[in-house]
């Protein structure tokens, strides 16, 4: 059945596409390069490769920027747009304060470089807090959670799906402070961290997983130089392959292992970039154009800070440049030719700062630059070329320049997200990252003096010494304190850090451990005559470097008895030596038989013995002496059976005798225990609720202004399109005077509104205004619609109509065998077709009668109901037709299959019958007779008609389709002329020799 043109009734349907996002079946994971400038996010999701993902703007990065203007919060390149104009509202370079308390030398170089920020110390913790304005004040961890925020929406517009789990990289400088820090800000973020990656490990990540097959047993030594925005780290790492246990197998799998690190914390792009921007701000004032101070002009310095920043980078490719800035200050313009020399020269003292990390990650990993394969850069300040030719003086050879310099932490972190994560199975490549800050245990000790007298003795106890790889699980033991005590976690010996990096690092103790309940353990054991084994404190260092006690437990020793069998009785040696000879024996005796097969318990050992090759002629012989020596068999099994059950009644009675013998285990009890940390508290509960809340609104309100201004927008627009299409002949005939001068002063009125009044309301009152415009408007739209769809959709009705009453006409005067409706079925489609036409002639006329303007009286979904009625009758008859015709073929296939076998079975009866004559002929007559050719052939071959297939040729009256009839004629010819090449193949082929 070809179903007829009806396109217009696109406009009738409503197809609504349902888009699950973040489904329960898909799994996304996505990873944070959070770095000092920028922000680089990787995502995987199920059948998305690991790639990067693109902001709106379809870059690949997005500046670590975060900027508040009038209720308006932006980020990226938005927000430094707003910093040039509102430098104060625009926050950036955030990493470098997380958990750095105010007095901090970081925090210091930071309000020099950005003299316009309003920065407090927190009143509780001392951490650095921006206050915005009167009322207002923002923590690094609620600024920086705000824009891991954002990079998680990032993620979850390109991917369309919901993700929660990330890995975020860190600086591998970063302390325990500054780690707990950053798990706070993510926190307050909704996000779950899987692990916190330090960047170095991150980069030699992506570097070795593209690389697997060229990692064998012998260590590959690298060494990543990474130069970024505020920070230098120089790495070096070892690839190989490590055999590791898992669940029972032992696999081989490459590892990347951290062996020396050393850095610079405020070496970087920044610091160079601060220096040009100085050099610009000191040639502006000496130009003398205005008498006020550049420096001292907020926005002037950010514009600055925007084209130093632009200048560091040409000059990276360029020899000279002409850097112009436009209205720098007091709508004076700025220009000045600035080359490399001179950019160069501003950074001598940088400069002779690079070559330090190197010789320090050399020096902690105990190695010669000698021993380093490979050299590699990674970072956006390592395209400087003064950096890359420093570089190059120290390693002698090319540098490596083979890796993502921008992209590489990302990608590596993402693949470790993949790793760690559910859902997703990558091929294993272990990382062993390093403890940059060695920690260690003090704890006071009471000891005797040699006069009598008793002092305090403090204890030290390295736990993570530097270079030890993580993650980690150490247990230490205290075995003099049997009594509530105290102890100390902090950093261990730092000598290698210079006094400077000491300050900056703010290495001072970390936390205070309070354990009690050990009095009452003890007292309660020793009632029990119990053994103390001392006090167990189980440290942890996690995939994200950071350190935790999980457990106190006091450990102690009692002796209990315990039930145990008595020993049976020994055998003599001669009796054992007697047994060991029969079971020989007997086992010599059973063999010979056809086959057997013996196994040891282990199941180690198969033999077999197969004496089923014989000669043919000692068959027999062969059976007899099985058969005897089966009997043997059975005498001597019988033989033993009844010894061994004399000799397990014995070991019956001997297994009740039981003894009780004093056995050591080992009991322990958890301990209490209360951590205080000394370095920067952690937010209290209250203070994390607090920070949750003013976040939640901050989104609450952005998302009603998202709403408001769509509102606006699309009551702004509609106004636009009605006063447009008021003026078109089309709407002009569908609509009186008075109604379209009614729309015209609403729209004019309402346009005068939204720019004055209205300028800035909630999203309900453009909502109002909207339905208020579009009562008025919409229904002279419909009618428009209306008069413009409707001859398509008349001509699609009658077209239809016509259609069903030939299918009527052929379904009437079909031959029997094609007569598959009733009467009653015949009617009722030609009664719906007869009134279907009845009611469109009534519909058209009084269409015909009233004017456009008025509401129409044939209307397109009328027409499309009666259009659905007359195709579901079509369908049903259609339907029903096919199922009987092939019921009918069925049974016809039947029957033919069943004519065919009683021919089949008459034909071998004859056949039999003239070999039963011919063979009573020949013993008549007595000698031979000469078969009779062409009498067998006949006899032996059987001739099968080919079922006839049926054909729906054009004549059918159930083709409910347009047909061309001038080719009916010549179309049945063909497919005569096809049918009767078809029956002579088919008698070829139907000869079927028995």
């Amino acid at each position: 059945m070809m179903v007829p043109d009806v396109r217009w009734t696109m406009g009738l349907s409503l197809l609504v596409l349902l888009g699950v996002i973040g489904s329960s079946s898909g799994v996304t994971i996505m990873s944070i390069d959070f770095g000092s400038e920028w922000i680089k996010v990787a995502v995987v999701a199920p059948g998305v490769p690991m790639e990067i993902v693109l902001n709106k703007e379809s870059k690949r990065k997005t500046p670590g920027a975060l900027s508040f203007r009038n209720g308006e919060r932006t980020f990226g390149e938005d927000a430094l747009t707003t910093g040039i104009r509102f430098p104060a509202n625009n926050y950036f370079y955030l990493l470098d304060l997380l958990g750095k308390k105010i007095d901090n030398p970081i925090v210091e170089l930071y309000k020099k470089r950005f003299p316009y920020y309003n920065i407090e110390a927190d009143p509780e913790r001392g951490t650095v807090v921006f206050r915005h304005n009167d009322d207002t004040l923002y923590t690094v961890e609620e600024l920086i959670a705000q824009m891991l925020a954002y990079a998680k929406d990032m993620a979850m517009a390109h991917t369309e799906q919901r993700i929660k789990d990330c890995v975020i990289t860190v600086p591998p400088f970063f302390n325990q402070v500054e780690r707990r820090a950053m798990l706070t800000a993510a926190e307050l973020a909704g996000l779950k961290v899987l692990s916190l990656m330090s960047t170095n490990a991150a980069v030699a990540l992506n570097y070795g997983m593209f690389r697997r097959k060229e990692i064998n047993a012998t260590a590959h030594n690298i060494l990543f130089y990474d130069m970024g925005a505020s920070s230098t780290i120089a790495t070096i790492v070892s690839y190989q392959t490590v055999k590791t246990k898992d669940r029972g197998y032992t696999e081989t799998n490459p590892q990347v292992t951290v062996l020396g690190l050393g850095y610079d914390r405020t070496l970087g792009g920044m610091e160079m970039q601060m220096r040009l921007r100085d050099y610009l701000a000191k040639k502006f004032n000496e130009i003398k154009k205005t008498p006020n101070n550049v420096l001292e002009s907020p926005r002037a310095l950010a514009k600055l800070m925007k084209e130093a920043g632009r200048l560091k980078k040409v000059l990276s490719a360029n020899s000279e440049h002409l850097s112009q800035i436009e209205g720098l200050l007091d709508e004076e313009d700025f220009r000045l030719h600035v080359n490399r020399e001179e950019f160069e020269g501003l950074c001598t003292e940088l400069f002779e700062r690079v070559q330090a990390p190197i010789d320090a990650a050399l020096i902690s990993a105990a190695m010669d630059i000698s021993a380093i394969d490979q050299f590699i850069i990674v970072g956006g300040a390592t395209r400087i070329p003064k950096i890359q030719s420093i570089l190059q003086g120290v390693w002698g050879r090319e540098l490596g320049k083979n890796i993502n310099a921008d992209e590489a932490a990302a990608m590596g972190a993402v693949y470790r997200a993949a790793d760690l994560g559910q859902g997703f199975k990558v091929k294993k490549f272990h990382v062993k990252e390093a403890v940059v800050f060695p920690i260690e245990v003090d704890f006071e000790r009471h000891v005797e003096n040699d006069d009598g007298s008793t002092s305090t003795k403090v204890v030290k106890r390295s736990l993570f010494a530097f270079g030890n790889n993580y993650p980690q699980k150490k247990v230490m033991t205290f075995n003099k304190h049997t009594a509530d005590f105290s102890f100390y976690v902090n950093y261990g010996d730092l000598s290698q850090l210079s006094k400077e990096e000491l300050r900056n690092a703010n290495a001072e103790n970390i936390s205070h451990v309070l354990v009690s309940g050990v009095t009452s353990a003890f007292q309660k054991h020793q009632q029990e005559g119990s053994e103390p084994k001392g006090i167990k404190a189980h440290f942890n260092m996690d995939d994200s470097g950071v350190l935790a006690l999980s457990m106190m437990e006091a450990v102690f020793e009692k002796s209990v008895l315990v039930e145990e069998d008595k020993p049976k009785e020994e055998e003599s040696t001669l009796s054992k030596l007697g047994s060991t000879i029969s079971k020989l024996f007997a086992e010599q005796e059973r063999e010979g038989g056809e086959k057997e097969e013996s196994e040891d318990a282990e199941g180690k050992e198969n033999k077999t013995e197969d004496n089923t090759e014989k000669e043919q002629d000692g068959d027999n012989q062969a059976k007899k002496e099985n058969k005897e020596d089966k009997k043997d068999d059975q005498k001597t099994d019988k033989k033993e059976k009844e010894e061994d059950e004399k000799k397990s009644g014995t070991d019956k009675k001997k297994e009740g005798e039981k003894e009780l013998k004093p056995k050591q285990i080992t009991v322990k009890e958890e301990l209490n225990m209360t951590i205080t940390h000394l370095d920067v508290p952690d937010m209290t509960e209250e203070q994390m609720a607090a920070s949750k809340k003013k976040l939640e609104d901050i989104n609450a309100a952005e998302r009603a202004r998202h709403e408001r201004e769509a509102a606006r927008n699309n009551l702004e627009s509609y106004i636009l399109d009605a006063q447009d299409k008021l003026y078109q002949d089309d709407y002009e005939q569908a609509s009186t005077d008075d109604q379209r001068v009614a729309i015209r002063e609403m729209c004019s009125t309402l346009d005068e509104w939204i720019y004055d009044e209205g300028a800035d309301m909630e999203a309900s009152v453009y909502k109002e205004k909207f339905k208020e415009l579009s009562k008025l408007f919409e229904p002279i739209k419909q009618r428009v619609y209306e008069h413009l769809n409707r001859p398509e959709a008349v001509q699609a009705l009658t077209d239809m109509m016509n259609k069903s009453s030939e299918f009527v006409q052929r379904a009437r005067v079909a031959p029997p065998e094609l007569q598959f409706f009733t009467d009653v079925e015949i009617d009722t489609m030609d009664k719906l077709i007869v009134d279907t036409q009845k009611w469109l002639e009534d519909k058209e006329e009084q269409q015909q009668a009233q004017a456009l303007s008025d509401d129409p009286k044939l209307k397109l979904n009328d027409i499309g109901e009666k259009l659905g009625a007359l195709d579901r009758e079509i369908k049903y008859l259609v339907n029903k037709a096919k199922i009987t015709k092939a019921k009918k073929d069925k049974e016809a296939a039947e029957a033919k299959a069943k004519a065919k076998a009683e021919k089949e079975a008459k034909e071998t009866g004859k056949k039999k019958n003239n070999t039963d004559n011919s063979k009573s002929s020949k013993n008549k007559s007595g000698g031979e007779t000469k078969p009779d050719t062409e009498q067998k052939d006949t006899n032996e071959k059987i001739v099968t008609e080919e079922e006839p297939k049926v054909q729906e040729n054009a004549d059918s009256p159930y083709v409910f389709e347009e047909e061309s009839e001038e080719n009916n004629s010549e179309e049945d010819r063909r497919k005569e002329d096809i049918d009767v090449e078809n029956e002579e193949d088919d008698d070829k082929s139907s000869h079927v020799e028995l």
